[in-house]
């Protein structure tokens, strides 16, 4: 069954999204339902945004009452609220500083003005940061330029200069790539790869190019938006390595569905910036900022970290077993990821499994053309993880039956 779509699609809206023919009414946990009463379970959680899923009774109650009280001041005078956000993000990063902005890509372009300001700073008149292969750090002309993915960069040329790319996890083709080379300034990475594939950088990887980093005093700049804020069982992802980044962007689950980014900062890098070199308009606004603090405080409360860890861990395994002849075969070549961000890359393009799996009740994405990616809200229970594998395998096994 194909479904309908509640109205036909407006006129009046840019047309950047190809959209499925949905139009969803309301969520409840990790439950959404459609205008036309129809319920999906989404395991796609706003495209890892909706931390605490729907309609959290605990979040729902603060942002109304912040409402109430203050939406937006300005950056004129202090926030309280941002303040305090800052400090939950200190603590938990063991790193010093944070600036506020509004989305993943603004936070990742703050990065990149650290990283040349770093530069400029130590008199280096043109910086160059290190960017890899399948990355995906936003849509700005900048980011753009740093993301390693041919099709989005088409018809935006010239791309910002200024960037070395290299494959993930060869430490040998980031030096060769770097050697003698006085220009370079940081290293610029996601812990895991999202809109790439789903690709993790290896543990021992991410401890060489902090070495490394550390070596040519270079900023370590690691990009924790969407496999941050507790997705892999660990505040952010690096963690599961031992280190610590000199910048690290964050957005997506961050305030559970309210705008927000947010650029945290270890010593190294914290004091680059003064006062005039950057800034946000609605970035750290008191809302947004009431959504973040109250996101933490019900992550800890709930024990969210251990359950991204847990009920992912199933997920991984139920998905290995249900599909383990087609991984046999190779028709599906890998099930990977950590915690509640994975993905299931088959041995041909599947975007057509987008709009099946809505068709049978469950939201999911498609990525890099034949990753299916799974980062349902952190609340996810054993028994939806189940339940989309009952859904999800069958689909993908009718898939890699047809002639291509």
């Amino acid at each position: 069954m194909t479904t309908a779509p509640a109205a036909p699609s407006s006129p009046h809206v840019m047309n950047t999204y190809g959209r499925l023919p949905i139009a969803l009414s309301h969520g409840q946990g990790c439950r959404v339902w459609d205008v036309n009463g129809r319920e999906y379970l989404d395991a796609l959680g706003g495209i890892a945004v909706n931390t605490l899923g729907h309609n959290h009774p605990q979040l729902v109650a603060a942002l109304q009452d912040q409402v109430t009280k203050l939406i937006h001041t300005s950056n004129y005078y202090h926030i309280p609220l941002q303040e305090e956000l800052a400090r939950l993000l200190v603590e938990r990063s063991g790193m010093t500083n944070v600036f506020f902005c509004s989305t993943g890509l603004e936070a990742n372009e703050a990065a990149l003005k650290l990283a040349r300001k770093f530069g400029h700073d130590k008199g280096i008149e043109r910086p160059e940061i290190v960017v890899y292969e399948k990355a995906f750090h936003g849509r700005s002309i900048a980011t753009l330029s740093a993301t390693g993915n041919p099709k989005v960069q088409a018809g935006f040329g010239p791309l910002v200069e200024g960037f070395i790319r290299v494959p993930i996890n060869s430490i040998e083709q980031l030096k060769a790539a770097t050697a003698n080379n006085p220009n370079v300034v940081a290293v610029f990475l996601e812990a895991i790869q999202g809109e790439g594939g789903v690709n993790p950088m290896h543990m021992d990887y991410l401890r060489d190019v902090r070495a490394l980093c550390d070596e040519r005093d270079w900023l370590l700049m690691i990009d924790e938006v969407q496999c941050g804020m507790g997705r892999t069982g660990k505040w952010f992802a690096h963690q599961w390595a031992g280190i610590q980044p000199d910048v690290m962007p964050l957005a997506k689950g961050l305030s559970s569905g309210v705008p927000v980014g947010a650029v945290v900062a270890g010593p190294k890098a914290a004091s680059i910036f003064a006062p005039g070199n950057h800034g946000s308009t609605f970035g750290g606004n008191p809302l947004a900022m009431r959504a973040g603090v109250e996101t933490i405080r019900i992550m800890e409360a709930q024990g969210l970290l251990a359950n991204a860890a847990t009920v992912g861990a199933h997920l991984k395994a139920a998905l290995e077993r249900a599909l383990a002849a087609e991984l046999a075969s190779g028709a599906v070549k890998e099930i990977r990821g950590m915690g509640l961000m994975l993905g299931i890359e088959l041995a041909k393009p599947c975007s057509a499994l987008v709009q099946r799996a809505a068709d049978a009740g469950l939201l999911i994405s498609v990525t890099a053309d034949s990753v299916v990616r799974l980062v349902p809200s952190l609340i996810l229970t054993v028994a939806e993880a189940d339940q989309i594998v009952a859904i999800l395998c069958p689909l993908i096994q009718t898939l890699l039956k047809e002639t291509a």
